[in-house]
């Protein structure tokens, strides 16, 4: 996977950095919002993409 596809998701709740997506950043101005299971908090959370 090239790195500059490459965003971080980072958990609303706890502020940590629990997942890495891809995305096609020429197509999708805004910024990734997902709801991913937290390993830290144990619960399906919104997760956003962080610079």
């Amino acid at each position: 996977m090239s790195q500059d596809n490459m965003v971080k998701l980072e958990c609303t709740e706890c502020k940590r950095v629990n997942h890495y997506s891809k995305k096609n950043k020429k197509i999708h101005k805004s910024r990734l919002e997902l709801n991913k299971l937290c390993n830290w908090c144990g619960h399906h959370i919104l997760h956003k993409e962080t610079k």
